[in-house]
């Protein structure tokens, strides 16, 4: 049974750290609709979206019957003039870890610097020895703070393609968040991977996609963004990618950890209530459900 293991994250309500990404839902809002949905905890979502202060953020999450995750920290890795470990420690400051009795998660985003998600620029011999070194610093630096650090290959950053993601597990200790639908459009068969190195998997990001708007993302035809925004993502069960083989192979291998509903989203409004994007989280939650029973 993983219902008491599935999370939601702040960007499946379209709130992102991206300028200009879309209309940005109140935490209000936003945590009650996980709260009514069940889901039994949430990640941070972006700085500013939750209280800074950890004893303010944990009353919150509790008033709305919520446990902490951990959260997204886009970081710059890959710069070997840029040491990324004063702002990983100002990230891991505010996980508030010693009033917590939760095993907290910093996922990292190896990013470029640049503005959004739809480029990135080519990485060097230098580059790729900073990145791998800073990981396994960073891996480190956490796990005294007591947080477990995991790599999120992601779209637009410097660990996208399936290339790379295989240099990260050979080249570095750091575990990986499988986030299901950023592998699959960078080139990485996300069920494999499952199946080939669960012991490198320590976070799950559940999503489902478009494979035919996945392709014109990897080639080149749509940008990031504009895939997004056409619904690249789609609830559980509704796009191309095996979740419920996915989640077996993990269970079946003894992952224990998180399965956080996370769909990237644009919402240009205020949605009606009961209206916007908690229709999809929805769905992903009774795919969910379904599958257990």
């Amino acid at each position: 049974m993983i219902k008491d293991r599935v999370a939601g994250a702040p960007i499946s309500w379209g709130v992102c750290e991206v300028p200009g990404w879309g209309h940005q839902l109140a935490p209000a809002r936003v945590l009650a609709e996980m709260r009514d949905l069940g889901l039994a905890a949430t990640e941070f979502g972006p700085d500013g979206f939750l209280p800074a202060g950890a004893a303010e953020r944990a009353a919150l999450l509790a008033e709305h019957g919520l446990r902490a995750v951990g959260g997204f920290a886009p970081v710059v890795l890959h710069d070997p003039d840029r040491d990324p470990l004063p702002e990983v420690r100002r990230i891991l400051s505010g996980f508030g870890v010693e009033r917590s009795n939760e095993r907290l998660t910093l996922v990292l985003a190896a990013v470029h610097g640049l503005a959004g998600y739809d480029e990135r620029p080519a990485l060097g011999a230098d580059g790729w020895a900073a990145l791998l070194g800073n990981l396994d610093r960073i891996d480190a630096v956490a796990a005294e703070a007591g947080v477990r650090a995991v790599l999120h290959p992601h779209v637009g950053t410097m660990v996208e393609r399936s290339d790379e993601v295989r240099r990260v597990l050979d080249g570095s200790g750091i575990p990986l968040c499988l986030d299901t639908g950023h592998l699959l459009i960078g080139g990485t068969d996300p069920a494999g991977l499952a199946a080939r190195v669960p012991d490198r998997i320590a976070h799950v990001h559940l999503k489902d996609v478009d494979a035919s708007l996945a392709e014109a993302v990897q080639s080149g035809a749509t940008p990031y963004t504009g895939a997004v925004r056409d619904g690249i993502y789609r609830p559980l069960g509704a796009g191309d990618i095996d979740i419920a083989g996915i989640i077996r192979s993990l269970e079946g291998a003894g992952y224990d950890g998180w399965y956080v509903l996370e769909q990237d989203m644009i919402i240009d409004a205020e949605p009606a209530p009961g209206g916007g994007p908690l229709a999809d989280v929805r769905a992903c939650v009774d795919f969910l459900a379904g599958i257990a029973a």
